[in-house]
């Protein structure tokens, strides 16, 4: 069926809630979707120059995979490997087993206990080095390198060429639906131990330094530009093209905290990447 159809499809079998269940026609809905999230002809969330943001959120997408976890019944389920393995057991729903590669796909999966949910989709050239972790409703482009210990979350979008360090965690989401999904755009380098959350949007070619931590309540302070990145109402976090964000503090000035000399974490731009910052990334293509 056409991307409309489905739509109305998803649409009309999620606000039937539990009556859904059990229904031939709201399976194979479901199972389109899914398919289609894994070729990555269909995302949770795509680019729109005409969104204030950069980006649109298919709230319907994400509507489709909270169907899938309703009409899904749990079953016991074994690993990615050919042969089944008792060590390698799971339970889940039924209807997101875990997904399987083929070495013409170009993708690589080393082996120690990575794993990648059915609805994800991963491009030609991806590397993920174990263990890792691709939840439902992800897009990871084309050349990314998923380090040990990175998680990309629900509905999480990573552009092409970024390097997720490890521990990296880019947080997910399904609720609230329409809520924008974490966004990292093409070239960004994720350091070690970061963390991106709530619907943050890190803009092509920015550097994350190891242990940044990024949420929808969390200032920005952007030095060279002397001004504070902050999300609104209706906007996410957006960290800017280019940026160079370090982890920093700054005291508290007022209160008991103040007499008590205490500080806070604060992320900082340092500077926007230059043809040394480039020099430093270029280790990262040796590993691909």
């Amino acid at each position: 069926m056409s991307t409309d159809t489905l739509q109305q499809s998803i649409e009309h079998f999620f606000a039937a809630g539990p009556a859904a269940i059990g229904d031939k026609d709201a399976l194979a809905a479901f199972l389109q979707l899914r398919d289609a999230l894994e070729a990555g002809t269909l995302r949770s969330a795509e680019a729109d120059a005409s969104s204030p943001i950069g980006w649109r959120v298919n709230a319907w997408v994400k509507r489709g995979i909270l169907l899938g976890f309703r009409l899904g019944m749990l079953e016991s389920m074994n690993g990615s490997n050919a042969v089944a393995h008792p060590m390698l057991s799971f339970v889940d729903k039924a209807t997101y087993p875990v997904r399987r590669f083929k070495p013409d796909q170009g993708i690589r999966i080393v082996p120690g206990g990575s794993s990648v949910r059915s609805g994800a989709h991963l491009a030609k050239g991806v590397v993920m080095m174990p263990p890792a972790y691709v939840n439902v409703g992800a897009f990871v482009d084309e050349g990314t390198m998923i380090d040990s210990h990175a998680l990309v979350g629900s509905c999480a979008q990573i552009g092409k060429r970024v390097h997720l360090s490890a521990a990296a965690q880019i947080g997910g989401v399904l609720e609230p639906i329409n809520a924008s999904p974490v966004i990292i755009e093409d070239d960004a380098l994720i350091g070690g131990n970061t963390g991106v959350y709530e619907g943050t949007i890190v803009r092509s070619r920015a550097v994350l330094a190891a242990g940044v931590i990024l949420t929808r309540g969390t200032p920005v302070y952007d030095l060279p530009n002397n001004t504070i990145l902050k999300a609104t109402p209706e906007t996410p976090l957006i960290i800017p093209s280019g940026a160079v964000v370090v982890a920093g503090s700054r005291a508290i000035t007022k209160g008991t905290g103040k007499d008590l000399g205490l500080s806070v974490y604060t992320p900082i731009i340092v500077k926007y990447r230059d043809e040394k910052t480039d020099l430093s990334t270029t280790l990262e293509d040796l590993l691909r």
